[in-house]
């Protein structure tokens, strides 16, 4: 059974992703394109401030989602919700790291 969303949360949302520098992800960003689905990975629940990784279809980490997000969705998911992206803008080297890949959330939601 899906958990209901945190009380003023929304079910669908667009966030940028942060974190797309480090490693090999910067490669793995410029591979994605818009439309692509993506996966979301919650850190385990034992980590202080869970963050929410945002992954390629290949499992290639691309960043992670802002911690104003991950403070309400990482725990929501770690209970058994669950939740897709798309991704609906990448832009290149030209635009700020944090603002490179930006996706779209769709979180399922408890049935009534």
């Amino acid at each position: 059974m899906i958990p209901p969303l945190p009380e003023g949360q929304p079910s669908t949302f667009r966030t940028t992703v942060h974190g797309t520098l480090f490693g090999e992800r910067a490669v793995h960003v410029a591979a994605v394109v818009q439309g692509d689905e993506l996966i979301l990975i919650p850190d385990p629940p034992m980590e202080e401030d869970p963050a929410v990784w945002v992954h390629a279809r290949g499992g290639e980490p691309l960043g992670h989602l802002p911690p104003e997000i991950n403070k309400w969705l990482a725990p929501w998911l770690q209970r058994g919700g669950g939740a897709t992206a798309t991704a609906v803008r990448v832009h290149g080297t030209d635009v700020p790291s944090w603002k490179r890949l930006v996706v779209e959330v769709h979180c399922a939601e408890a049935s009534a």
